[in-house]
């Protein structure tokens, strides 16, 4: 009998298998995930256009020499801006632009600080009704003030005085300056307040060390705001100030359109000097103004 060997294989025991991570449910893709790229930046290509194309035309009309027709600014020319500055007293218009700009921006931050506080610390029977007023305040057009404010100058003979269009400016913005400075002081706990007054600091000197650093990307917007309002607003310098002296910006550019002709050149290079500062003013103060405006929208 012929035997075999038959080899034993031991039998092969399968290795561990690691825990596998939970699977994450894939994300529904929405109808704009799956767009062509085309569709997207033709839409912005076209709207970068109609933004860019009037600041190029201002600039070809301020940079080129007078009379010519050219589409290229080429050779350059600061005529323009010369005769502005100089024989249009621009600026004049300059200065006191820049100082009613600057205080607006204090009385309107400062008031609507104090104001904002007792809003959001402090609660008191007619809260609510003051709130509403405030919301409501801004549906007013400033052109019903004007009669109002007229009297009230003229009894305290203010008119023809750059005080009377600050405080103007000021009345104008506070409503909306009070409630976004609540907002801001409701998102720093009033738990810091009571430790700095634990501490020894009076409600005064609690606020000043604990809350107000804080709230400065808040009291930023606030004051950019009030004064790129104050820096453009037209109705309030044009009724209240009647010297050349003492007049400003927006006033001076509607100086330079007659009703037989209109200096285009003038014009834009009068344009450009008034958006300059507050362009640089923006491009220094974005990431404030932006984490400002967001910290005061989330509660308020």
């Amino acid at each position: 009998m012929i035997t075999k060997d038959i080899d034993t294989v031991a039998p092969t025991v399968p290795a561990p298998v690691a825990d596998e991570p939970p699977q994450r449910p894939g994300r529904r893709r929405r109808a704009w995930d799956e767009a062509p790229r085309w569709q997207i930046y033709v839409p912005l290509g076209i709207y970068l256009l109609f933004t860019l194309i009037p600041f190029y035309w201002i600039l070809l009309f301020a940079l080129r020499k007078p009379g010519s027709t050219s589409l290229v600014p080429w050779p350059m020319t600061f005529e323009h801006f010369d005769k502005v500055w100089n024989d249009r007293s621009f600026g004049t218009y300059f200065e006191n632009s820049v100082y009613v700009g600057v205080a607006t921006l204090f009385m309107t931050t400062l008031v609507a600080l104090a104001g904002g506080y007792a809003l959001a610390r402090f609660d008191f029977k007619i809260k609510r009704a003051f709130m509403l007023a405030l919301l409501c305040s801004q549906f007013v057009p400033g052109a019903l003030l004007l009669v109002p404010l007229f009297q009230i100058f003229a009894e305290l003979q203010m008119i023809n005085s750059l005080g009377s269009v600050i405080i103007a400016e000021t009345v104008f913005q506070l409503p909306l300056s009070m409630i976004l400075i609540s907002g801001f002081i409701r998102n720093v706990p009033y738990s810091l307040e009571e430790a700095a007054w634990v501490d020894g600091c009076n409600r005064f000197t609690g606020f000043r060390v604990v809350v107000l650093p804080l709230l400065r990307p808040g009291l930023i917007a606030v004051g950019s705001f009030a004064f790129v309002h104050s820096w453009n607003h037209f109705l309030f310098a044009l009724m209240f100030l009647s010297n050349q002296d003492k007049q400003t910006i927006p006033v001076g550019l509607n100086s330079l359109m007659s009703a037989d002709s209109v200096d285009l050149g003038a014009l834009a290079a009068g344009g450009i000097i008034a958006a300059v500062p507050v362009v640089i003013v923006f491009a220094f103060i974005q990431k404030w103004l932006i984490t400002g405006f967001s910290a005061g929208a989330v509660k308020g």
